[in-house]
């Protein structure tokens, strides 16, 4: 009998290592230059991390919302990625494909009371070229070069 795979109502989906999980935060260009060029951040105030790049693209709008103009790849050891999971407040929303209409799975949101631990973090970068990319291509009726930008995002399995 052929029996569907589906995909579960909640899934972790990142781009991932061995060793690093890849979160995106959505910040303002001072905020981004500062990180950047510290590859650390300023303690303090909350943060919204998600390693959902298309969660990221719709949250910020493509880095058009303003104070999330600038999206930031942040790669976590894997030990930062579980303890930012267990010490935050969780939400999960409707994962979106590129054009941001809702998926019929959920993707996670975390929520830090302040900025990742600069031990946690290997790799801080600017992905903001890309998804305005993406957003270009997909505005010109180009979906098959947009998705060749996408990250890879398999199943996390959560310890």
């Amino acid at each position: 009998m052929f029996e569907e795979k589906r995909v579960p109502d909640r899934q972790v989906r990142a781009a991932q290592t061995e060793t690093t999980v890849r979160v995106y935060l959505a910040c303002s260009p001072a905020v981004a230059d500062a990180a950047l060029g510290k590859q650390t951040f300023e303690r303090g105030g909350t943060v919204q991390l998600t390693p959902s790049f298309r969660l990221a693209a719709h949250g910020s709008e493509n880095g058009r919302k303003p104070g999330h103009e600038r999206i930031l790849a942040i790669d976590l050891t894997r030990d930062g990625f579980e303890q930012a999971l267990t010490h935050s407040h969780v939400e999960w929303e409707a994962e979106r494909d590129l054009d941001h209409t809702a998926l019929n799975f959920q993707a996670i949101r975390i929520g830090l009371d302040s900025a990742p631990a600069d031990e946690w973090i290997t790799a801080i970068t600017d992905v903001t070229p890309v998804m305005r990319d993406i957003a270009g291509l997909l505005a010109t009726d180009q979906l098959h070069l947009a998705v060749k930008l996408v990250p890879h995002e398999p199943p996390y399995e959560l310890g």
